[in-house]
């Protein structure tokens, strides 16, 4: 079976599964229950003769054995009890719950669906794209929150294609959500790569990549996600930490970080007094590596990617407008980060991509280098892929073909000998450098930067489509409205 039709078969009974109340992202997740005690038995017998990694009695055999209530009865038990495990078993099903209704149609998943497949066979590719199929249908529901931890499958892609990772290169994500970068990465290097040594496709495997994800029932989908497409040891190791990325630096370096750290309001935590009355509280992250103390994540996850990077390592970093332009902590970290690494090039995204509405971002793409008393940053690149550039995530997604152009201007294969696009003949170019002293001189050292007309404000006959402006508005009204909040929480008005 392809991907594809894998999908459609599991999306369609997760509509069944939908008039009895189960959300997509309740379905994803007892999915990802099953397809483990699938997997993990299917490793038991011939060719791979595996131990079983999942304790005897709480495995796919006892469950296949059992129908009706007791079916029911020890799915529950036999949640709790792989939750309670150390290790992988731990990662996968810590916390995990039944969420299903009828025993019949948890039968049916378990018999017609699951058991019919035989999973270990079918290519990492596969099982791995239609497992990633079923993670972007979960981001597409909106009502559910998931989108906030997918991003774009292809601005990842030509964000690959322009760090162009090679083996042996140490690779993290420390806001990894489901996956994404590092399985793009890992394609990359297979697709690039034809004649790795053994060693090569090992270290690929098992010390590659790193990935840090604070939201537990996403550990889990990006857990399993690693596991299909073949990423992990044999011991059931797999290189993803469930932890705050933040809280302090890990002291491993890498050569690559490539990550979208999650977006929002600034850290607070709610404290009840004695009189029940609630208050919130900035959390404030105070490391010695870092430029500026803020309570701003965004800021705070610039920092952190600096501090991780090895000298001359290479970062793309999906960050919001407000870090191009903000004053305070922001000002004090763009002039840091422009004087201390080669900040070269900005791509400017258009709205429209992300799940989370209200959101306005940018890719970031800069070397770490070693302490010096000139500034690294020489030029900065700036393409504009927003000024009348629409897209939505329904009639018309973003595909890896709209940024080819982006790609190309990037020139990653030498990228000292770049030409601009724009010029006093082509105003219309989306591609333009600035100088060092340009950018530096701007109030507040600020990034956010555009020169492209807005045909709509010219020409009423250039609007995009009414469901386009819409969508355009609500973003709007959903970051001012964010802007808002924080601004209230700041002051310590009650919501």
């Amino acid at each position: 079976m392809t991907p594809a039709n894998i999908v459609q078969k599991l999306w369609n009974y997760c509509n069944v599964l939908r008039d009895d109340g189960m959300s997509y992202g309740d379905y994803v997740e007892q999915l990802t229950y099953l397809l483990f005690l699938k997997m993990s038995d299917e490793r038991t017998k011939a060719p791979y003769n595996k131990p079983s990694a999942v304790p005897a009695g709480y495995d796919w055999p006892s469950l296949i054995k059992k129908d009706g209530d007791e079916l029911f009865d020890h799915y529950r038990h036999l949640l709790d009890q792989l939750g309670k495990e150390k290790g992988l078993l731990g990662l996968i099903f810590n916390k995990s719950q039944n969420k299903f209704q009828d025993p019949a149609k948890l039968r049916r998943l378990l018999v017609d669906l699951i058991g019919k497949e035989n999973w270990s066979v079918m290519s990492a590719d596969v099982k791995g794209d239609a497992y990633e199929g079923l993670l972007e249908k979960n981001a597409q529901d909106t009502k559910s929150g998931a989108g906030q931890y997918f991003t774009p499958r292809p601005l990842i892609r030509a964000m690959i294609d322009v760090i162009q990772p090679k083996p042996g290169e140490k690779i993290c994500d420390p806001a990894c959500g489901t996956g994404g970068f590092l399985l793009a990465a890992h394609d990359h290097i297979i697709a690039n790569n034809p004649n790795m040594t053994k060693e090569e496709k090992h270290a690929l495997k098992d010390v590659t990549f790193s990935g840090w994800e604070l939201v537990q029932s996403t550990a889990r989908l990006c857990a399993m996600n690693l596991m299909l497409h073949g990423i992990g040891n044999n011991d059931g190791k797999l290189p993803l930490t469930v932890s705050d990325a933040l809280a302090a630096d890990p002291g491993d370096r890498f050569d690559i970080v490539l990550t979208n750290p999650p977006f929002g309001k600034k850290s607070s935590t709610t404290i009840v007094g004695e009189d029940g009355k609630a208050s919130k509280e900035t959390d404030i992250v105070e490391r010695e590596d870092f430029w500026a103390t803020t309570s701003n994540k965004q800021l705070n996850f610039l920092q952190h990617v600096k501090t991780l990077l090895k000298q001359h390592g290479r970062c793309g970093i999906v960050v919001p407008d407000n870090v191009l332009f903000e004053g305070g902590a922001g000002e004090t970290v763009r002039r840091k980060l422009l004087h201390d690494c080669d900040v070269h090039t900005l791509l400017r995204l258009p709205t429209g991509l992300f799940y989370a509405q209200g959101v306005k971002a940018n890719v970031l793409f800069f070397d770490k280098k070693p302490a010096s008393e000139t500034p690294w940053t020489k030029k900065l690149w700036i393409y504009d892929l927003r000024t009348n550039i629409h897209f939505t995530l329904k009639t018309n997604p973003l595909k890896r073909a709209d940024l080819d152009e982006f790609v190309e201007c990037y020139n990653p294969a030498n990228r000292q000998d770049r030409n601009s696009t724009w010029s006093g003949d082509n105003q219309a170019g989306r591609w333009r450098v600035y100088d060092y002293d340009e950018i530096i001189n701007r109030d507040k050292a600020s990034l956010d930067i555009f020169w492209l007309k807005d045909e709509s404000l010219e020409d009423s006959d250039n609007l995009p489509e009414p469901s386009i402006i819409a969508a355009e508005i609500i973003e709007d009204l959903q970051a001012a409205l964010e802007q808002f909040q924080e601004i209230a929480d700041d002051l310590g008005v009650a919501e």
